[in-house]
């Protein structure tokens, strides 16, 4: 087991109704006026915003609001709003949505002293500030409630980059898995898929860290129960409670603990599909690449990719195994296959380069995987 230092600084408060705490909370923070960041407005369909607005108000916090956060977050909207908390002279970012909100927050708190955003994720600038976030959670996927990751994309570029700063964790987030009963099972099963990819990309990266390993197994084969739960019953608050508590765990740095940092080249493939289309749902670019990718590389590190056999699917081969993983995505109603998420045969080229350009010399810890290799397992995957 490798050596490794963990630390996780963001608070969690945790269960049905716990969203009025959020006042409380920015006034014990010396918080005075923040601004609220949100996406298109289910939350005010679903009654989040309006137990959000009340915490504040009852604890007098002033709130400015800035609403149309996409899927995918692109960086003109992150820019748009680091010059709103700038003429505003906020003093804490609240997120309140899913993982794109949460992420723009975290540009937003951390370029609101940067020159340009955007430079932290090309890397010519560092963060050495950010603003506090704060976060109230509506979607379980990312995990970005309880890390220091951020995703945007630069449209202009095509490019869907990552930033990590312990900077940028919140201090706070409030998961109330009843706000997601409201949730379509397809934006459930992507929130769970999205997790297992988190858990999958470090799974694979080692195999002498067992505890670890267990951990992952587990919360593995938790995400697979509880999201077959909630396609039978929306409001299984249990089966709500445990998915969501398993998304968070499955990238707040107990996932990776001893396994070399993890592999992340199914992340970085996926990431040139919703960059290129930006329809394509994070979650379901992961369920068709992940499995053409285990396909492709399990014979590289054979032991380990028995052991994710054995321990999460009951089987004593990565096929069947692996067949086990693309039937329960199907049951689920995922895309398939490239071909389902839209992206056509002309556009595989294009695809590469964009992986290319965020790796020039390669990506994966598993298996490098090298130009060709891309291209062979985007057909594989097509």
């Amino acid at each position: 087991m490798q050596a490794f230092s963990f630390k996780n600084p963001t608070k969690i408060i945790f269960g049905a109704g716990q969203i009025k705490l959020l006042g409380p909370e920015l006034v014990a923070d010396g918080i005075k006026h923040c601004l609220l960041i949100a996406g298109g407005g289910s939350i005010k369909a679903n009654g989040v915003y309006e137990q959000v607005t009340d915490s504040l108000q009852k604890a007098g916090i002033v709130i400015s609001e800035s609403w149309g956060v996409q899927a995918n977050p692109r960086l003109d909207k992150v820019r748009e709003l680091i010059a709103l908390a700038r003429e505003l002279q906020v003093d804490a970012i609240l997120a309140v949505g899913g993982g794109s909100v949460i992420d723009s927050a975290k540009a937003v708190a951390a370029g609101f002293y940067l020159n340009d955003i955007w430079n932290a994720f090309r890397g010519s600038e560092q963060v050495k500030q950010a603003l506090p976030i704060y976060t109230v959670l509506t979607l379980s996927a990312t995990g970005s409630e309880m890390n220091g990751n951020a995703v945007i994309t630069n449209n202009d570029t095509t490019q869907k980059w990552g930033i990590s700063s312990a900077l940028i964790y919140p201090r706070l987030s409030i998961i109330d898995p009843s706000v997601q009963f409201t949730l379509s099972f397809r934006q459930t099963a992507s929130g769970a898929i999205d997790a297992i990819a988190h858990i999958l990309e470090f799974y694979f990266a080692n195999d002498t860290a067992k505890s670890t390993l267990a951990i992952n197994a587990a919360l593995l084969k938790t995400i697979v129960e509880m999201t077959d739960r909630l396609k039978l019953n929306a409001g299984d608050y249990e089966a709500r409670a445990n998915l969501a508590w398993a998304a968070t765990l499955a990238l707040n740095g107990t996932s990776g603990i001893g396994l070399n940092g993890g592999d992340w080249a199914c992340h970085a493939i996926e990431h040139s599909f919703s960059a290129l289309h930006q329809e394509i749902a994070h979650g379901e670019g992961l369920g068709v690449i992940f499995p053409a990718w285990i396909g492709y590389v399990s014979d590289r590190a054979p032991a380990r990719f028995a052991a994710w056999a054995k321990e999460v699917w009951a089987e004593d081969s990565v096929s069947l195994a692996l067949h086990k993983f693309r039937g329960k995505l199907e049951e689920w109603e995922m895309p398939g296959s490239l071909r389902d998420l839209g992206i056509k045969d002309p556009e595989l080229p294009t695809l590469v380069e964009i992986i290319l350009s965020g790796a020039p010399r390669g990506l994966g810890e598993v298996f490098k995987l090298s130009k060709d290799d891309l291209q062979a397992l985007l057909v594989l995957a097509f």
